[in-house]
């Protein structure tokens, strides 16, 4: 996109002291702390790919698809203009632009068929897409993390799988054995219900073929075009997981009805919607009874993707702050050289670049995890104690990113609103702070080698830091008779998250992030209340030009 100058001056005032658009920046290449952390968990081999894809997502192109998919919703076709029943969502066309952009670059395919560091490329990529469009990744990382879940029953895997991962975009609503590649939705929870999904009243019952006939409603389901949905319903063994497909194996319309779309304050280009199954045919994936077990993996995977996108979203936030304030003048500086707003930036580069490397941390363990058993036990407890605390910090955040635009960052016509309305949506989805927490316990409590696991981790970066060594020190108290329980729970998801957070810096950063960190969140009495009250010890110079966009 090019920017001319106004064709004419208004006798009032000429416009001055206005930064350029932040546009047809390379998202990988420009982003130190993303680059540093692909590289410390092995994703170097993917280097040229993610510069490619930072450089689209970053383009004046991709961020105009962004505006205009949220400011022209999807809307719902009930039915044809004749009365017959469509359920169908039109999008506008730079919606589909978006979901090529990912989807054609392997963002949910890939990670699965490069082999190595599979999940730090799609953690990168999904880092980056989020500054290019949030709502567009809810599909993208439903697709991506479905194949954890249909590896419960070979004959789906091997139908399903290939379609998933085929790394293309095909938007035409016809069955999915004539598509170039597929996308898979979820429908889990239900008005009365919830994060309860064991309050589920949809019922199952045998087709007859092989199949399953499914009866019920739906309170949430995201990405109703979906190609296919994976469900909850109640069949004689049990709750039982299920993949609907949109479209009968006879090739007719699934009885899948979208009785409306969520108005939602945020994640606007994505369409969420409420559904019912009026004997909708289904296959049964993994055994009955064992539903909520099937999608266990996949929902590790969500996870992941929660956290990588508070991680983008931050991100997103910090480097137009930084634009912003580098370019803006006041008080006969730039803004970013005045003393108290360079204090915030510094601040707000430092949770910035945790949140990344804690992020990519819980990649490398998936990567690792087939093959080493305490990497397979670091990402069951590390997996959600990174989701409870990063996608937490992130609302916070992006408020005072935005208000170091002032007034500028209130008004729509900027990227700060879209980027606000979306900031609490991560730590809601997937299950929200209290689920988090109490998933928290259960690890700890069903699977204790998790425990040692993180603590093994932690333990690699004691020895340099007295700050972080007294904060791990601490987290034994945790561990004492009666100290652990749904009460603290929140607390101690908290102290291990800042230590992992800690000690995922000393792998992927510089001293002087390291050692940052562990002044400004380890420190006893350092934990403030808000961004910008900076110990003197952090090198807030290094910070911010570490984490200018470039």
């Amino acid at each position: 996109m090019t920017h001319h100058a106004p064709i004419a001056e208004l006798e009032t005032h000429t416009v001055t002291n206005q930064p350029q658009p932040l546009e047809e920046s390379n998202l990988f290449g420009g982003d130190r702390a993303l680059r540093s952390a692909v590289s410390a968990f092995g994703g170097d081999v993917h280097a040229g790919r993610l510069g490619e894809f930072g450089k689209a997502c970053g383009s004046a192109e991709a961020i105009q698809w962004g505006r205009q998919a949220n400011e022209n919703p999807p809307r719902l076709k009930s039915f044809d203009r004749y009365g017959h029943r469509l359920d169908e969502v039109e999008f506008h066309p730079a919606y589909h632009q978006l979901m090529a952009l990912g989807l054609d670059h392997g963002i949910s395919g890939a990670p699965w068929q490069v082999g190595e560091a599979g999940h730090v490329l799609h953690g990168a990529m999904m880092i980056m897409m989020m500054q290019a469009d949030a709502g567009v990744t809810c599909p993208m990382s439903m697709t991506y993390a479905c194949v954890a879940a249909l590896g419960a029953d070979e004959q789906i895997a091997s139908t399903w799988s290939p379609r998933v991962t085929a790394q293309s975009y095909d938007p035409r609503f016809i069955p999915a054995d004539r598509k170039t590649g597929v996308t898979i939705g979820m429908a889990m929870t239900e008005k009365q219900g919830g994060s309860d999904v064991r309050a589920n009243t949809t019922k199952a019952e045998p087709a007859g073929d092989g199949g399953y006939i499914l009866t019920g409603h739906k309170w949430f389901c995201s990405a109703p075009m979906s190609d296919a949905f994976l469900t909850l319903a109640y069949a004689e063994g049990g709750m039982t997981c299920f993949l609907v497909p949109r479209w009968r194996p006879d090739g007719t319309r699934n009885a899948i009805h979208i009785m409306r779309l969520k108005d939602k304050m945020g994640d606007k280009s994505n369409a969420s919607s409420e559904i019912e199954y009026h004997g909708a045919w289904a296959e049964r994936l993994g055994e009955e009874g064992r539903g909520v077990r099937t999608i266990i993996d996949m929902v590790q995977h969500t996870r992941y993707d929660c956290t990588l996108g508070s991680a983008g979203g931050m991100r997103a936030a910090l480097a137009q702050a930084l634009w912003h304030t580098s370019q803006r003048r006041a008080f006969q500086k730039a803004l970013i050289d005045q003393p108290a707003m360079r204090a915030v930036l510094a601040d707000l580069a430092l949770e910035s670049e945790a949140a990344t490397a804690v992020a990519l941390r819980i990649g490398a363990s998936l990567d690792r995890a087939r093959t080493d058993p305490d990497e397979a036990a670091f990402m069951r407890l590390a997996t959600p104690i990174a989701k409870y605390w990063v996608c937490k910090r992130q609302p916070g955040f992006v408020y005072e990113a935005l208000e170091c635009h002032g007034g500028a960052g209130f008004v729509e016509e900027g990227p700060m609103p879209r980027l606000f309305r979306q900031s609490p949506l991560n730590a809601i989805w997937e299950g929200s702070g209290n689920v988090i927490a109490l998933d928290i316990l259960r690890a700890l409590s069903r699977e204790p080698e998790s425990l040692k696991a993180v603590e093994a981790e932690l333990e690699t970066a004691l020895g340099v830091n007295d700050i972080y060594d007294r904060h791990c020190a601490s987290l034994a108290d945790f561990t004492e008779p009666g100290a652990l329980h749904e009460g603290s729970a929140r607390a101690f998801a908290q102290a291990m998250a800042l230590a992992l957070q800690a000690a995922a810096l000393k792998q992927t950063a510089p001293d002087f992030v390291f050692h940052g960190f562990c002044a400004q969140r380890l420190a006893s009495g350092r934990r403030g209340f808000l961004y910008g009250d900076v110990d003197s010890s952090v090198d807030q110079d290094a910070l911010i030009e570490r984490a200018m966009p470039g």
